[in-house]
């Protein structure tokens, strides 16, 4: 007998419908897999066997042969567990139900009991497009998929559940999900900006990369407060949009990054690697492309400490994604395209003993030492970091000042929301979300300069020797600080302020 039951699989961030078709017929006893499948869909077979025995009906002696179409495309994961042991109890005519209208997902236990599986919620996506109406799932990937309207989301819990069900003997009720507020975390953020005593500068320049969403390098002294102040930027960031949130939601999904616990991300992710992080790891890819660091870090932070500890190969992958603001991982078959629009916040000591700059400890290294010690980070990384500042140590009185006490982070976020307000209707209908995102056509329509302002730049390019990607970025923090001040236009003291934050273009 022959029957056919549909699956899904993800590739990259996308999902493509799976029809998993199971023949059983007279000959030899055997167990086959067909269509490309990778050694964790292979091993079902196993898995599979078990949980029907266990589950209470008998496992038939016979040739079976299980075929994964579209055939030319490589499965992975365990997922089809589920569908391959309803299309084993149908084939065998233990169960009788018309299923075309489900979708079937699922990792069995060897006691028939359903584990999660990844990459739900892109799958949940796909389906409305193929008329699919209903998926039946475990439970603990109920709230993922149920983000999705138009789909019946159906728990279970075991795969006899699901056989009870199909049978009409007992019901499953239909998952729902409460609408989520995604500025409800905004005020419960642990870390407060109101913690970091002085760095009024750094504090500044972390507003103004807020708001326009700019990436930025900090330079000070082991012990000054830069990943203190990393830290505590998601809590000036905005709230996601919906839109935001679900894209996200799918990558952290297919990473298998996503928390069992609610549907959506309510909270803007922050990704923070070790330096001794791969490329691959970084940016993504492997036999069966991931999304990487850059890409579980979309619409949110990505922050690098120790930044020249990173290799230099390393860091130089990320050149594209900063420009173009997706990765894309080319292989023989194809390639595949991740989202990757993130805030790039890097750290590093001023030398290599880290003391340049101290007001209390002497500095150890040549100027050779520091020359080398920084050349680590290549002029075309730098020229796509838009602000670079200074974090100097503090001095002891400031340290040990109690009474000291910053502004919050809540009243940092309301002037970063009302400039992401002007941004978003600016820039309404350009898919254009934030000015550090702005082309050459943007710059030249929202970054008109007055004589006064340009002949400062002029200037500043003369002696300073920026590059034309540089000259862009000051444009584009100059319009940023303008939003904040709810200047229309660009004055002298936009572009002066912006000038100040290419520090290290200024020393090189």
């Amino acid at each position: 007998m022959l029957s056919r039951v549909v699956s899904c699989a993800v590739l990259g961030i996308e999902a493509y419908i799976v029809n998993v078709e199971v023949d059983i017929s007279s000959g030899l006893p055997t167990f086959s897999t067909v269509g490309l499948p990778d050694a964790a869909v292979r091993e079902s077979k196993d898995r599979v066997v078990a949980a029907i025995r266990n589950s209470g009906f008998d496992f038939p002696a016979r040739r079976i042969t299980v075929n994964l179409a579209p055939a030319d495309t490589k499965k992975e994961g365990a997922s089809f567990d589920l569908p391959i042991a309803v299309g084993v109890l149908l084939a065998k005519q233990d169960l009788k139900a018309d299923v075309s209208d489900y979708c079937f997902l699922g990792e069995l236990a060897l006691n028939g009991a359903l584990r999660p599986v990844k990459g739900v919620l892109p799958v949940a996506a796909s389906l409305i497009k193929h008329g699919i109406k209903n998926i039946i799932l475990p439970l603990a990937n109920a709230p993922e998929a149920s983000v999705v309207s138009g789909i019946n989301v159906f728990p279970a819990s075991s795969l006899i559940q699901v056989i009870d069900f199909l049978s009409g003997k007992t019901a499953i009720d239909a998952f729902r999900s409460s609408r989520v507020d995604l500025s409800a975390n905004l005020d419960r953020f642990e870390l407060d900006f109101s913690d970091v005593k002085g760095q009024q500068f750094a504090k500044r320049a972390l507003e103004i990369s807020a708001a326009g969403g700019h990436n930025v390098l900090m330079i000070g002294p082991p012990g000054s407060g830069k990943t203190m102040l990393a830290k505590r930027l998601p809590a000036i960031l905005p709230p996601f949009t919906f839109e935001e949130s679900l894209e996200t939601t799918k990558i952290s999904s297919v990473a298998g990054a996503l928390s069992q616990s609610t549907g959506l991300m309510t909270v803007r992710p922050f990704r923070s690697p070790h330096h001794t992080v791969s490329n691959i790891a970084l940016v993504g890819g492997g036999t069966f492309p991931k999304p990487g660091e850059v890409s579980l870090a979309h619409n949110g932070i990505l922050f690098l400490d120790e930044l020249t500890e990173f290799h230099r190969d390393v860091l130089e992958v990320l050149r594209q994604p900063l420009e173009d603001n997706v990765v894309t991982v080319s292989r023989a078959k194809g390639s595949i395209t991740f989202p990757a629009s993130f805030m790039l916040i890097g750290a590093m000591n001023p030398c290599p003993c880290g003391n340049y700059g101290h007001p209390e400890k002497a500095c150890v290294c040549t100027p050779y030492k520091i020359q080398k010690y920084r050349s680590r980070i290549s002029g075309p990384l730098l020229d796509r970091i838009d602000i670079h500042i200074e974090v100097p140590a503090l001095k002891t009185a400031e340290l040990v000042n109690e009474s000291q006490s910053g502004e919050s982070s809540g009243a940092i976020r309301e002037r970063v929301v009302k400039a992401r307000n002007i941004q978003k209707h600016r820039f309404s209908g350009s898919g254009v979300h934030s000015n550090s995102r702005m082309n050459t056509r943007h710059i030249k329509k929202h970054c008109a300069l007055d004589e006064e302002s340009k002949s400062l730049l002029r200037s500043a390019i003369d002696r300073l020797g920026f590059s034309a990607r540089a000259y862009d970025r000051i444009l584009k923090v100059s319009r940023t600080i303008a939003d904040l001040e709810g200047s229309e236009k660009i004055t002298k003291n936009h572009i002066a302020e912006a000038i100040q934050y290419r520090n290290l273009d200024r020393q090189l």
